[in-house]
């Protein structure tokens, strides 16, 4: 039975994480080495004309990395400027500030990859601790300040001897979580609540700002995944962060999107145009939005974006046309596919021939 009885629309879960970053390139060799995000769905570079009302009005010239990881999970938008330096925040980022604070990796291992991690010099910012959920986790940070959670987890598409995958789920920073669940649970499908507390938590002290007091929320999906994508990008969740005792501040305050840190997290869709009228209903409406069809040259689809409660940026992604082996001109259209009929897994296979070391 399908997660929604065959009915439009349809959420599978999280595509990517967008990432803006100085040199796509630097950044996606360390993603490569550490998270293993090596197989290019694309790589691209154009204006990005339709996101002006995100970029103080001007249409910015940017170069794009879309890379996953093939054990499964969302993957990495790693997104440039390339006619303008990107700002940084002019703060240190604290856990419950307003967007999106972490990107939760999935990991088979999480004391090995402590391990490898440590070796390595990467920055570690705490060691492998209980969530309240009783999963092991711990943080790091990468080279551009962007902190990553790394989690044990159990849902994967198709195992090989690394040691991690892709995206698992974001820590989101909001003022009011029952506000904010209505889009993440009501619109987005997150609706199985594994963890609901309220103080001041031990495995989050060594993080910036982790020994304040929050109401903390984790949320999941059923199993039942439907959609072209639904074993790749595997099981995610959210975790949600409201301060208690302090006032958060936005974390792309007085900056664009396409500046330094998590511009966006994006969801893959089926199903736009309902999609569109379900988020309009619920106080969610489309702030940008494709129309019909954007073209990165190596993959087509529909794109629009919405914002939650606090201005965090989501991105609805409907893909029309995917590079299967490029080095052929093999490209894959599923437009005319059933809507929740997943891709056969022989399709990544040939996906995965793309990957860079």
């Amino acid at each position: 039975m399908s997660q929604n009885n065959g009915n439009l629309p349809i959420i599978t879960g999280i595509q990517q994480v967008g990432i803006g970053v100085a040199n796509a390139k630097e950044a996606w060799a360390w993603y490569r080495k550490f998270f293993k995000m090596d197989v290019p769905v694309f790589e691209d570079a154009a204006t990005a004309n339709l996101m002006t009302r995100y970029t103080s009005g001007k249409a910015q010239e940017r170069f794009a990395i879309l890379a996953l990881n093939m054990q499964g999970g969302g993957g990495f938008e790693i997104w440039q400027y390339t006619k303008k330096t990107p700002v940084a925040p002019k703060f240190e980022l604290s856990l419950g500030d307003l967007g999106i604070f972490a990107v939760k990796i999935r990991t088979k291992d999480i004391q090995k990859t402590y391990d490898f991690f440590l070796s390595e010099g990467v920055e570690i910012l705490s060691k492998p601790e209980k969530s309240p959920c009783g999963r092991s986790h711990f943080y790091v940070k990468d080279p551009y300040g962007n902190i990553f959670e790394m989690i044990e987890s159990t849902s994967w598409f198709k195992l090989n001897q690394d040691n991690t995958g892709g995206v698992a789920g974001v820590s989101i920073g909001v003022r009011d979580i029952d506000k904010a669940l209505k889009l993440y649970q009501g619109i987005l499908g997150y609706t199985t609540i594994k963890s609901d507390e309220t103080d001041s938590f031990e495995d989050l002290k060594q993080l910036p700002g982790g020994k304040e007091k929050f109401r903390r929320v984790l949320i999941n999906r059923l199993e039942n995944r439907v959609g072209a994508f639904s074993r790749l990008l595997c099981k995610t969740e959210i975790e949600l962060f409201e301060l208690k005792d302090k006032e958060p501040r936005k974390i792309f305050e007085d900056r664009d999107w396409g500046d330094l840190g998590f511009i966006h997290v994006c969801f893959d869709v089926t199903g736009m145009k309902q999609l569109e009228m379900k988020c309009a209903e619920t106080g969610f409406p489309f702030t940008v939005d494709s129309s019909n069809s954007f073209d990165m040259g190596k993959a087509a689809g529909h794109f629009s974006y919405c914002e939650d409660p606090d201005g965090t940026l989501i991105e609805f992604v409907e893909t029309h046309k995917i590079p299967i082996m490029e080095k052929w001109g093999w490209f894959y259209s599923l437009k005319s596919r059933k809507a929740e009929k997943p891709l056969p897994n022989w399709m990544f296979t040939f996906m995965a021939l793309n990957r860079k070391k």
